[in-house]
């Protein structure tokens, strides 16, 4: 079984070239001096992420990824990722980019998180935009 898998919660949506996701984002967390353990995206609903922003983190606001960090082990990844995919569309119209590129860069936002940045703060997340740019730069042809 990959350390990274792929499921779909109350829509149907298709993912490209997960093999190549894979790969890119295990680069990404060994490139910041971390073992992947085990990491699952799940691809989303609207009203599916909103139940667990309210139900786990007591928001009650849309967002496009909420991010789990499992862990147990120092510089070990375990997480679980949930992506809004309409969250994602409407992104990427707003931002005038596609929607393969602002959902790359929310997925390397989730892996981010797990390896330890946050954007809570304004430097941290103008560094957090940095690495998204720096990681989103080396993915190789990613449909």
């Amino acid at each position: 079984m990959p350390a990274i898998q792929f499921f779909e919660e109350d829509i149907t949506y298709k993912l490209k070239d997960k093999a190549k996701l894979r790969r890119w984002i295990t680069d990404t967390v060994i490139a910041e001096g971390y073992k992947l353990s085990e990491l699952t995206y799940v691809f989303c609903s609207d009203a599916y992420l909103l139940q667990i922003n309210q139900q786990y983190l007591d928001h009650d606001t849309y967002t496009d990824i909420i991010t789990f960090d499992n862990s147990e082990e120092e510089g070990k990844i375990v997480g679980d990722i949930f992506i809004s995919i309409p969250r994602i569309q409407e992104n990427a119209a707003k931002f005038k980019v596609s929607d393969a590129d602002e959902l790359h860069r929310v997925i390397i936002h989730g892996a981010l998180h797990l390896l330890g940045y946050t954007d809570k703060s304004a430097p941290a997340k103008k560094k957090m935009t940095e690495k998204e740019d720096y990681y989103l730069a080396k993915r190789q042809l990613i449909g």
